[in-house]
């Protein structure tokens, strides 16, 4: 066994991986971004740079359009963990 069998998944529901381009909206301005892996409550994004990228912003994903407010709950250089609002 691996040492991720053991550890136990502290998200509320499980993700599963997608690619689904979407755009953050900041404000006036926006940021493209990549949906990497999705959840009823979450998402991994990947950006070019999680730098600028508040806390709460709105997130649309096609190919749905849909608006999403969102919460960061963890930032890497390219990635951004978020949980829907």
């Amino acid at each position: 066994m691996t040492f991720l069998e053991y550890v136990p998944e502290r998200r509320a529901a499980p993700r599963h991986r997608v690619l689904r381009a979407g755009t953050i909206l900041i404000g006036s301005g926006s940021v493209n971004c990549m949906a990497r892996n999705m959840s009823t409550t979450g998402a991994m994004l990947g950006v070019t740079s999680s730098v600028g990228i508040p806390q709460y912003f709105t997130l649309i994903l096609s190919p749905d359009g849909r608006y999403t407010p969102c919460c960061v709950m963890w930032r890497q250089q390219m990635l951004i963990g978020i949980m829907f609002a």
